[in-house]
């Protein structure tokens, strides 16, 4: 199946769970149409980044929205797979492409410079709430210990 939404009236991500157990949610809201598509982290925060190094050729943005929090309604559509962003001068709109996993289901989605910069940010602060980064191999920590694979089994676990 393959959704479209040209003009979203709301665009939110957010997570469900525990720390280093989350999963982590993007829904699109078109009228009374609803899309949930379950992401990873990595995914979400590689759209965040491409979209605060792009915002700037779009021009500064008008005034972001303020709320970008998950509804409570979260059954998931499909499971992403390859996100593909683009810029889309003319309608000064970021246009991106989700795919599930097994390629039988699509997101299209033409986001406003308004909603891309509050999306970013959103996405960002989820990303930062998370567990931090190994200061070696940039995994993310884990509170039981981490066995960091540059130590390369030479010294103790991070705990």
């Amino acid at each position: 199946m393959n959704f479209e939404f040209h003009q979203p009236d709301k665009v939110m991500i957010g997570v469900r769970g525990e720390v280093g157990a989350r999963l982590f949610l993007l829904q699109v809201r078109e009228g009374r149409r609803l899309v949930i598509i379950k992401c990873e982290k990595q995914q979400l925060k590689a759209l965040a980044d491409w979209i605060a190094s792009v915002l700037e050729s779009l021009g500064r943005p008008g005034h972001l929205h303020d709320d970008v929090s998950l509804e409570p309604e979260y059954e998931v559509d499909f499971v992403a797979g390859d996100v593909t962003v683009s810029i889309d001068s003319e309608s000064r709109t970021l246009d991106v492409e989700i795919t599930s996993v097994d390629d039988q289901h699509s997101l299209s989605l033409s986001l406003t410079p308004e909603w891309a910069g509050a999306l970013a940010i959103g996405i960002t602060r989820l990303v930062e709430a998370g567990r931090p980064p190994c200061p070696l191999c940039a995994l993310p920590l884990d509170p039981r210990g981490h066995d960091c694979p540059r130590t390369n089994g030479n010294s103790a676990p991070l705990r």
